[in-house]
């Protein structure tokens, strides 16, 4: 799946055919996989409070729609482990929705 749109439990390579197994995304030019749980997730903008409302509606279908973000282990492409704070996008019915990197805390 292109630009990091995946969003499943548990690590698995980046492949949009498999929903329940894993959560492989891309951000930029970098591949990165979620170890893990993400821990401190918070909402940070909701419904109009969302800049991308109309793409995300257009692309991923009605929903309540959220803007998240929270702390995570994370395995980039190069085989490195790092804490990462992570954004997303969710909503009800339809899961998370493209992950992206905000921030590198530390390398493990």
């Amino acid at each position: 799946m292109i630009g990091g749109r995946d969003a499943c439990s548990g690590p698995s390579s980046h492949q949009a055919s498999r929903p329940q197994s894993g959560r492989g995304e891309k951000t930029g030019s970098q591949v990165f996989e979620i170890i893990g749980e993400i821990s401190q997730a918070e909402t940070i903008a909701s419904g109009s409070g969302i800049r991308e409302i109309a793409r995300l509606r257009k692309i991923h279908g009605r929903g309540r729609w959220r803007k998240r973000k929270g702390i995570a282990r994370i395995r980039l492409a190069d085989g490195s482990f790092h804490i990462a704070e992570i954004h997303w996008y969710e909503a009800s019915g339809i899961g998370r929705k493209e992950f992206k990197i905000k921030e590198l805390l530390s390398a493990e």
